[in-house]
C-alpha cells in the first residue's frame, strides 16, 4: 500500500491543484502543507477529516490503511436496534475460526431459505 505522503500528493495532483490550494482549504501555509506531503510533519486529525471529505474518500484510504477509496459503505447502518453492521462484523471477527465458519454457514442457510421462499411464492402466483 502507498504511504500517506504519496496518497496526499496523488490526490492533490489528480485534481490539478497546487499545495497552496490545499493549504488554503485546510487553513495553513503552503510550507506546512508541504511538510505533510513529505512526511516531515504528521497530518493532524482535523486536517485528515477535511481532506477525506474534500476528496470524497475514507480517512483509512488517505492514511494508506486500505486500497478502497470509499471505504466500506454501510458499516454504520443498524442491523438491529442495538448493533450496527460494523459492530456485527467486529463481533464475528472476535470469534475463533470454527465459530466464524458456523456464522457464515448459518447466513448461507438463511439465504437459501429466503431464495426457496421466493421461488415458492412465484410458483404459487403462476398457478
Amino acid at each position: 500500500m502507498k504511504a500517506i505522503q504519496e496518497i496526499l500528493r496523488d490526490m492533490r495532483e489528480d485534481k490539478d491543484l497546487n499545495q497552496s490550494d490545499i493549504a488554503e482549504l485546510i487553513g495553513t501555509t503552503q510550507q506546512q502543507y508541504s511538510r505533510y506531503e513529505t512526511g516531515e510533519s504528521e497530518l493532524p486529525l482535523r486536517v485528515l477529516y477535511i481532506l477525506a471529505d474534500y476528496y470524497g474518500v475514507s480517512a483509512d484510504y488517505l492514511m494508506g490503511r486500505i486500497d478502497c477509496m470509499s471505504g466500506v459503505p454501510g458499516l454504520d447502518k443498524k442491523v438491529t436496534p442495538e448493533r450496527t453492521a460494523g459492530e456485527v462484523i467486529s463481533a464475528i471477527l472476535s470469534l475463533d475460526a470454527a465459530d466464524r465458519t458456523a456464522v457464515v454457514e448459518y447466513i448461507t442457510l438463511l439465504e437459501i431459505k429466503e431464495c426457496c421462499t421466493k421461488q415458492k411464492e412465484n410458483a404459487d402466483q403462476h398457478i
